[in-house]
């Protein structure tokens, strides 16, 4: 029977890797629709190669920072259980790999190519795994000072704050830093749409994502004897909440319509394991909204150029569902109890505050080194042919 668990619970985690690393297809065509055409291939690209960099140092380095595990011993040990240890690493290298992916959305059509993947070696390698070890592994006894404080931990399940709020607050000072695509801010005061390339991709990454999400969350509990049907019908309630909400703030937008079922599943990340579908429900309408309003404020009023909106999608929805676990978790309102909404704004504002810093200091240092940014001739001509001297199709010659 325990050879049986041992291999159920390998081969549990690692259908939840391969739906998460299912997910960076998500990513990739979700940018890919929302882009120019001149910049579709470059899309594609990043997200590979960043996932790519991502498993070499999380690997290497990430994995030990946040749970102190080495892999350089021999392959007769890390068989052992099924290699369980192995395909754990291969479920979270996934949530890490995240990161840049959230982050390359924020940045698209004017990054430069290599310094982007330096940044994604740093974040993987030590940023984002810091903060992983501080919420998910008891590093530093931050967790038990958070529970003396408020008589709980701070509540994370699937990564609300670890993953999406970490993400969309590492792309903010990224794409201050960068600026604004060419003439998206005329000097005027118009404004220049820049509309999506392809709305079919865009919502083709919407739905691998929505889909990928039920591993994302469920297989966290990451061992079978831990699942729960309650985070799958958590995250399908905030899923439609999502939608819903951002169908009638939006006003049928369909950018907003495939969106708002992310922005749900963003916010219940944290709670899907403790709330009642009702409160998954809100949670996820309420995330809908925010990220409707938000992306309306920072693309058109504070002409914060953020190509898909992650700070918006993933660092604000992140943030109310890190909280909101510690509003809809609770007893009171319908949830299974053992959370503080105190330990969770505390968790909530620590995440913010780190990958803030963190963001600021990694991509202020390259841009003053190697310059973040392509010329005004790439960006005219695109990342596509600029980077990798090829069109998306073939309607223009290939440049040599």
């Amino acid at each position: 029977m325990e050879a049986l668990k041992q291999g159920s619970d390998a081969l549990f985690i690692l259908l939840g890797g391969i739906m998460v690393l299912a997910m960076h297809a998500g990513f990739a065509f979700l940018e890919l629709g929302t882009v120019r055409k001149k910049n579709q291939v470059n899309a594609l690209v990043k997200i590979l190669v960043d996932f790519s960099v991502s498993t070499v140092v999380y690997f290497i380095v990430g994995y030990s920072v946040a749970y102190g595990t080495s892999f350089f011993v021999g392959a007769e040990q890390l068989a052992q259980k099924n290699g369980y240890d192995l395909v754990k690493f291969f479920f979270l290298l996934t949530f890490a790999a995240a990161i840049p992916a959230i982050i390359s959305g924020g940045i698209a059509e004017r990054a430069r190519f290599w310094p982007q993947l330096i940044a994604t070696a740093v974040i993987v390698g030590f940023v984002y795994p810091f903060f992983e070890g501080i919420v998910w592994n008891q590093h530093f006894g931050v967790q038990g000072w958070i529970k003396a404080l408020t008589g709980e931990e701070f509540h994370d399940f699937a990564g609300s704050i670890v993953v999406h709020a970490v993400g969309g607050w590492l792309a903010l000072p990224a794409v201050v830093l960068l600026g604004a695509r060419s003439n998206r801010y005329k000097k005027d005061g118009q404004i220049s749409a820049h509309p999506p390339s392809n709305i079919p991709f865009l919502a083709l990454g919407a739905w691998i994502l929505t889909v990928g999400w039920f591993g994302f969350n469920v297989m966290s509990a990451q061992t079978i004897d831990k699942i729960s049907g309650l985070v799958a019908v958590n995250s399908l309630m905030a899923m439609v909440g999502g939608t819903l909400a951002a169908l009638a703030l939006g006003k049928n937008d369909p950018g907003f319509v495939h969106n708002g079922p992310l922005a749900g599943l963003v916010a219940v990340c944290a709670g899907s394991d403790l709330m009642h579908p009702l409160g998954a429900l809100a949670v996820g309408a309420v995330a809908g909204g925010i990220f409707v309003v938000m992306f309306t404020l920072t693309q058109n009023k504070w002409k914060i150029d953020d190509v898909l909106g992650v700070w918006p999608l993933h660092g604000l929805c992140g943030a109310w569902g890190g909280i909101a676990c510690g509003l809809f978790g609770a007893k009171a309102l319908g949830g299974l109890g053992g959370v503080s909404l105190g330990a969770q704004v505390i968790g909530t504002l620590m995440g913010v505050g780190w990958a803030l810093l963190a963001g600021a200091v990694v991509y202020g240092v390259l841009k003053a080194t190697m310059g973040l940014r392509l010329s005004q001739e790439e960006e005219f001509e695109g990342a596509d042919l600029a980077i990798h001297k090829i069109s998306a199709t073939a309607d223009r010659e290939v440049s040599w």
